[in-house]
């Protein structure tokens, strides 16, 4: 329904878990959460959602975040990012992880970001001493000015690739992709707590948050900005950070707690024409522990 369902291959990952061919576009009714933030795990603009349709959100903090600011119609169902550590329990291992994979905080196609990338790429060696690499988003990548503030500094450079759309393969694997690079190193760091920092967590990188945040030009003050994130996660900032802390707040954040069914993904999102009966792979999916606090019934309980 929404192009952002399909950003990061989210969309293909559902599927897959729910059985679909591959090859097929997957039309979600609804819209998708398709990455972390600490507002309600949407933009805090209103014309993003269609009013009406269902929003498929991560966490039970963001269906109550949402719910306080006169939102309705969430459904707790966790972050893609937990449906394909179930499918690829062994991908990206490796028998002992080296070094930091370090992402800086990265804009998009309508707003950039106002920040000296040189200027942290020295914080960067000042503080890492195993081997970094830096992972750019891809409108970064794309600027060699910002690469070379990296590889100047003996950094490794990669992207994950561009986000893709419903109908382009460019996105398909972008999560497969950073899931290997997470599992081949002992630590990841940022300087703005994100996706990223809570993927790693939960797969068993120690984390870091530190250097200028910088940030969006024309930043929506809605989120409240670098102190919001100080105050709420005090803890997960610095050089180092307490792995059990980290891997405790990802998996509250990621709402491993909430990961639904492949049939009960189905009748959320509509998807009706399913090879009945066949297994998702790497088995079925668990029930979840619990459901959202002061709700009834089963994954996707709207609220």
């Amino acid at each position: 329904m929404d192009e952002s369902n399909h950003w990061y291959g989210h969309s293909r990952i559902l599927g897959r878990y729910c059985g679909l061919p591959d090859e097929a576009p997957k039309r979600i009714q609804g819209f998708l959460q398709h990455g972390w933030n600490y507002l309600h795990g949407f933009p805090p603009n209103d014309h993003w959602c269609s009013p009406g349709y269902p929003r498929f959100i991560w966490s039970d903090v963001l269906r109550r975040r949402g719910w306080s600011m006169g939102r309705r119609g969430h459904y707790l169902i966790g972050a893609p990012w937990i449906y394909l550590l179930h499918m690829e329990p062994e991908l990206g291992v490796v028998p002992e992880r080296n070094g930091t994979i370090w992402y800086p905080f990265h804009g998009w196609e309508k707003y950039s970001v106002i920040g000296d990338h040189a200027r942290l790429a020295d914080e960067i060696r000042n503080v890492e001493t195993d081997p970094v690499t830096v992972c750019l988003y891809w409108l970064e990548y794309a600027n060699p000015d910002i690469r070379r503030a990296y590889e100047s500094r003996g950094f490794r450079v990669i992207c994950h690739g561009e986000r893709g759309s419903r109908w382009e393969v460019k996105g398909r694997d972008f999560l497969r992709r950073q899931l290997v690079q997470l599992r081949r190193h002992r630590r990841v760091a940022s300087n703005r707590l994100g996706s990223a920092l809570f993927y790693g967590a939960s797969v068993g990188c120690d984390v870091a948050v530190y250097g200028d945040p910088m940030q969006f030009e024309d930043e929506r003050p809605e989120y409240g900005g670098t102190a919001r994130r100080m105050r709420l996660w005090p803890e997960l900032h610095g050089t180092r950070v307490d792995p059990e802390l980290a891997a405790e707040t990802a998996r509250r954040e990621l709402g491993f707690d909430y990961q639904a069914t492949p049939e009960e993904l189905r009748r959320m999102f509509g998807w009706k024409r399913l090879r009945e009966g066949a297994p998702p792979p790497g088995g079925g999916a668990r029930r979840p522990v619990k459901a959202a606090a002061g709700l009834g019934g089963s994954r996707g309980v709207r609220s």
